[in-house]
């Protein structure tokens, strides 16, 4: 009897165990497990919440329209994003006013090859209750230019082309960690224009969060992880734009154990997302 009783509660301890598997578990700053409603409770007392994600993962964008649909109930908020580029604000506004459709904004706009899995939800929230969305990000042929021949290349776009960018001349710091660890990872390769064209989107990029901002209420960014990461990027430029913002960021990290956090993720952001490495990919 005994021996029945103990592989019978061998047998929960393992189901029970499988019933309660985790796909992520969140850190804060200092590498201590925090809840979810951390992040709300934070992010709510905040002017600007950077979201730096990984594009291609499931659990990263869920957690995007969850976390946006939990802080409206908490305070006004506009949305923005890295994946939609700034001269394509008029037919995000067309859409989210129901001017045009979705197939219409399809063939007008230049939308990201995962852009109805991952981001349409996002955008088709703001769309049903009637909040802002902001294209943040600075077209990619202006970056491309960038890389190219420099920032010096901006100084040649037409007035209505500099209205798409951050003014002119962007501030620039080399010696930015990130945009240090950009070069060396690439082996020298793309030069010193490689960081630039980095810094250019981060500084549109905040440019454009900044410019939209709504006094008391909360603006929700959306963003590759390395753009927010380590408090550089885009909020190393709204902090040289304004000093005095209120800035919380998630920075998103896969792991194969998320049960703790590894000693190269500390410090990456407010809240650290620990995801599972075998999460599904959305491409």
């Amino acid at each position: 009897m005994k021996i029945v009783f103990l592989i019978f509660s061998i047998g929960f301890f393992i189901g029970s165990s499988a019933q309660n598997k985790q796909s992520y578990q969140i850190f804060n700053q200092k590498a201590k497990k925090v809840c979810y409603r951390k992040i709300i409770n934070t992010s709510q007392k905040s002017d600007v919440l950077l979201f730096g994600e990984f594009h291609d993962n499931s659990v990263a964008h869920w957690l995007e329209l969850e976390i946006t649909k939990d802080l409206l109930g908490k305070k006004n908020i506009v949305l923005g994003a890295e994946m939609l580029e700034s001269d394509n604000q008029k037919q995000v506004n067309q859409y989210l006013k129901a001017e045009i459709n979705q197939k219409k904004l399809d063939s007008t706009a230049r939308l990201w090859p995962n852009y109805k899995t991952d981001y349409k939800p996002l955008v088709d929230f703001a769309k049903e209750l009637k909040i802002a969305f902001i294209a943040t990000n600075i077209p990619r042929r202006f970056a491309s230019l960038v890389f190219k021949n420099g920032f010096e290349a901006l100084d040649k776009l037409s007035d209505e082309e500099k209205n798409w960018i951050a003014p002119l001349p962007i501030l620039f710091d080399s010696t930015l960690p990130g945009y240090v660890k950009m070069v060396q990872e690439m082996g020298g390769h793309g030069g010193e224009n490689l960081p630039k064209a980095q810094a250019v989107k981060d500084a549109t990029m905040a440019y454009f969060i900044n410019k939209n901002r709504v006094e008391n209420s909360l603006f929700i960014h959306y963003n590759g992880s390395y753009h927010s990461d380590n408090f550089e990027g885009i909020y190393w430029y709204l902090k040289q734009q304004n000093p005095n913002l209120k800035i919380s960021t998630i920075a998103t990290v896969s792991q194969k154990d998320i049960s703790k956090l590894e000693a190269e993720n500390y410090n990456k952001a407010t809240f650290i997302i620990v995801i599972d490495e075998d999460v599904t990919k959305t491409y």
